[in-house]
């Protein structure tokens, strides 16, 4: 099915586009990834399966990115997950499964430390966690590093878009404020990991030293697709996120 309605909820002085689809609880919330919007393959896919479910669903630009207002180069971390407590508490009520993609999963995990009594389930898609630190910082070359330090950004090609990928300063040190791969992580809900095997954004290993890490629930699934990429956006990708997200419905409500 196309969009909905997209509306928008201002929020540190920009406008954060949305939709939202009313249903039955818990509420899946689609969190995004680095330069994403809601308008991709799986936040479509997860959107259509709502609807025809009656389930409750909400899905949402962060600022800088899709038709939210603001500007990429003035994101981070902060500000983003900021976007996402804000959608959070003022556009759902009840419980919540967060489906997080790639810097979408470092997202949820923040989020559901944020709000424990609300998130009562994960589904993490290539969880990019910690990946300002982890994968893209020791990514950079010695150069590289000097320049973003000395000049405050740098610019990237993009393996998904004509146009680089600007990072900046602000984004690699505020990372650091919200790094959580050091220590086990609280969370004890149900949480489904789905990686693909030739990753070449977020590998498997990095992944792999993340699920020890959620030893709080004693409820882990980590699906590794050997075949799979980033995006994980073939129809045999989608069929599984689906019947994924289908499965942590149907544990929560038992």
């Amino acid at each position: 099915m196309p969009f909905g309605q997209i509306e928008a909820l201002p929020h540190q002085g920009v406008q954060i586009a949305f939709e939202r689809i009313e249903g039955a609880e818990p509420t899946f919330v689609w969190l995004g990834g680095f330069k994403s919007d809601m308008a991709g393959t799986k936040a479509q896919a997860l959107a259509d399966w709502a609807a025809r479910s009656g389930q409750a669903f909400v899905r949402f630009d962060y600022s800088g990115h899709g038709v939210s207002g603001g500007a990429f180069v003035d994101g981070s971390i902060s500000r983003w997950l900021g976007d996402t407590l804000a959608v959070l508490d003022q556009l759902t009520t009840g419980p919540l499964v967060l489906v997080g993609s790639s810097m979408g999963g470092w997202l949820s995990l923040l989020a559901a430390r944020a709000r424990p009594e609300r998130v009562a389930a994960l589904l993490l898609i290539a969880p990019a966690a910690d990946f300002t630190e982890r994968l893209m910082w020791p990514g950079f070359s010695p150069a590289q590093q000097s320049k973003l330090m000395a000049e405050g950004r740098i610019e990237l090609p993009s393996a998904y878009s004509s146009e680089p990928n600007v990072i900046t300063r602000e984004m690699i040190e505020d990372g650091r404020r919200h790094l959580i791969m050091d220590a086990p992580i609280a969370f004890s809900g149900p949480i489904r990991i789905l990686q693909g095997g030739a990753d070449p954004d977020v590998p498997p290993a990095h992944v792999t030293a993340l699920v020890p890490l959620l030893r709080a629930s004693n409820n882990v699934r980590l699906h590794m697709i050997m075949d799979g990429d980033h995006r994980l956006s073939r129809p045999e990708d989608i069929a599984l996120l689906l019947e994924t997200a289908a499965d942590l419905r149907q544990t929560l409500a038992r």
